[in-house]
């Protein structure tokens, strides 16, 4: 199946100029979101041996907590400041305007541990980069990265130099 010519594309959203992808049409079809989860499968078991799946908000979540179950792993969830319940580490990071900050529990990822890390969509890799810096503050290491879609154009790919970096749909 075309994972590719499942997607929807939203013009103008969520501002002018811009050609937003939209998941849900994929996640909607059982066959095609089993199919984006297996192919996510392969590339995450290309790493090599790895501990944990990390999956930063939101759509993070919807793609790293099925494929942590697939893969027998745990999940950690990143979360926006202020969304988890105990004590947590921080980064802040830049938006187009302006900033925010991303946590995740201070325990959640012992030192030496390997993760990859699921998102659904590889940008300009700025929130991805922002995942990495937490996982490593914590002591992890980062075995692979691992997207449904990649907007090449952005070249997110490049901010990411040193890590392996795989996704399913190119852009």
């Amino acid at each position: 199946m075309d994972l590719k010519a499942k997607l929807r594309h939203v013009m103008d959203f969520p501002k002018e100029g811009v050609d937003f992808i939209d998941i849900t049409t994929v996640l909607q079809d059982a066959e095609a979101f089993r199919q984006a989860l297996d192919e996510m499968k392969k590339r995450a078991l290309g790493f090599g041996d790895f501990d944990m799946v990390v999956g930063p908000e939101s759509r993070g979540f919807v793609f790293g907590t099925p494929l942590a179950y697939a893969l027998g792993k745990g999940f950690v969830p990143i979360r926006k400041k202020g969304k988890l319940p105990y004590k947590t580490i921080s980064v802040e990071y830049q938006l187009e305007y302006g900033t925010d900050i991303l946590e995740i529990h201070e325990d959640a990822i012992k030192p030496g541990q390997k993760v990859v890390i699921v998102d659904d969509l590889l940008a300009t890799g700025g929130t991805i980069e922002s995942n990495i810096k937490l996982v490593e503050k914590l002591g992890g290491q980062v075995a692979g990265l691992v997207f449904f879609i990649e907007l090449e154009f952005l070249k997110g790919r490049e901010k990411l130099k040193g890590y392996n970096v795989e996704s399913v749909v190119k852009f």
